[in-house]
């Protein structure tokens, strides 16, 4: 995450550009890697899924080889995102890259059983924490102030459309050849750690040898710093409870499609409204990112997050698919909005030797709070209508976001916390939790002083 001196409102000469993110030749790179990896993941996810069905014809196998992906997150996130910290992030990220396109290529075998199928996609996937974390870090020190808000929502859109074309593009190899989409995968790994070997910087691990500890002892302080401090903690439940809600059409989309189609086939029905969220996302981050200036999207944060569940609410009228896509690719645009603005001040709170701890934190949440999202609303639609279980869930969503909005730290609050994280990254990046240098709070009524941010 970002080293930064500012204020919680940017500098005044506007948003930065594309031109000014892609202008960076560190991160083309890193953007170019990121979306190889990206595409390949879901290949493999929809390629996974057919290879084990055809040996098993089991539902529950190929659902666990699908699920298999996620476990790494919920089961040692934080704690394998801490090794990160560790390390080179160069180093992690290639040697991620590298064990990734090995274990992948091993899957693509003929007559590889369906458990080591799923052992293997499982080891594939523990990669995943570290080379995220580090990948993340590396972004905040590759682009500075605005520019990093604009590339995390370059990111973020990136992310969603290469779920839809990876998806698309898995179904359609794995039809003829599961294991040609599986070695795609293992190919896009492959240039992945090259773009990453030659085109980033090699910069020192964020904690030297001296500052480690046990690193158990370690993933507790990134828990520590992002619930312990009261703007990284804002965050974390701003994004968490907007997280709760805007993926439950999405998780739903089969049985909702399923049960009330209309006049639609079940499998239009379903990839309409499964497809809605991203493509709003994909919209939102793009013309959120790069149209509003710096002050009017952090002006904007807050009652984004209440929109994305609100706009869910109408599903309680039993609304036909389309329009249940409409809702969706609203509460997409929505949480575009919010998310790369939330991630940019959580990285100028954040002191620089726990951005890859706070991201394992961070990605783990979301990932516990998504899945938790769509078990328990779909245990409900076991014994309610769908519309019924969305609509009120997506009405507690309204008032849950809302106390954590109005609850938000004040700005004198949110300066203090940036500029002692700033102070901190100056002073001495690897300094452990409880040493760093603290800033008193300014005076009551004394106008903060207008910085840009520096990495």
């Amino acid at each position: 995450m970002e080293a930064t001196v500012s204020d919680e409102r940017p500098a005044p000469e506007g948003p930065a550009t594309f031109r000014d993110v892609f202008g960076q030749a560190e991160f083309r790179a890193l953007f170019a890697a990121n979306a190889l990896s990206w595409v390949g993941d879901y290949v493999a996810k929809a390629a996974v899924t057919v290879l084990v069905y055809r040996q098993t014809d089991s539902v529950a196998l190929s659902a666990a080889a699908f699920a298999a992906s996620y476990l790494p997150w919920l089961l040692g996130g934080p704690v394998l995102a801490a090794v990160a910290e560790r390390h080179r992030y160069r180093q992690v990220m290639v040697a991620c890259d590298l064990i990734r396109m090995a274990l992948m290529a091993l899957v693509a075998l003929p007559g590889m059983p369906p458990w080591a199928i799923l052992a293997l996609i499982f080891g594939a996937t523990l990669a995943n924490p570290p080379s995220q974390a580090a990948r993340s870090a590396v972004t905040a020190q590759i682009l500075r102030g605005d520019r990093l808000v604009v590339g995390l929502s370059v990111n973020s859109s990136t992310g969603q459309a290469a779920q839809v074309v990876g998806y698309l593009l898995g179904a359609t190899i794995a039809a003829v050849s599961p294991g040609a989409a599986l070695l795609i995968n293992a190919a896009t790994f492959a240039v992945s750690a090259a773009l990453v070997r030659f085109g980033l910087r090699d910069r020192p691990p964020a904690m030297t040898a001296a500052h480690r500890s046990h690193l158990l002892r370690e993933t507790g302080q990134g828990f520590q710093i992002v619930f312990g401090q009261p703007v990284l903690r804002a965050i974390a439940v701003l994004v968490f409870s907007a997280s709760l809600f805007s993926i439950v059409p999405e998780g739903l989309a089969a049985a909702w499609a399923a049960e009330r189609g209309g006049d639609l086939d079940g499998g239009a029905a379903q990839a309409i409204i499964m497809a809605a969220n991203p493509v709003g996302y994909i919209l939102g981050g793009l013309l959120i990112g790069r149209f509003l200036a710096p002050a009017r999207r952090l002006a904007l944060m807050r009652p984004l997050a209440v929109v994305a569940p609100a706009v869910l609410v109408p599903a309680l009228f039993d609304p036909s698919p389309l329009v249940v896509a409409l809702l969706a690719a609203v509460c997409g645009f929505a949480v575009a909005g919010l998310i790369p603005v939330a991630n940019g001040l959580f990285v100028r709170a954040l002191p620089d030797a726990y951005r890859a701890r706070a991201f394992g934190v961070m990605a783990s949440g979301t990932q516990l709070t998504q899945g938790a999202a769509v078990l328990v609303t779909g245990a409900l639609a076991e014994h309610f209508t769908i519309p019924d279980v969305v609509g009120v869930w997506s009405a507690a969503g309204v008032v849950l976001v809302l106390a954590a909005a109005l609850t938000w730290p004040r700005r004198e609050t949110v300066d203090t916390a940036v500029e002692a994280a700033a102070l901190a990254n100056s002073a001495e990046p690897t300094v452990p939790a409880g040493l760093r240098p603290h800033v008193p709070a300014r005076p009551a009524g004394e106008r903060p002083r207008q910085r840009h941010a520096v990495t």
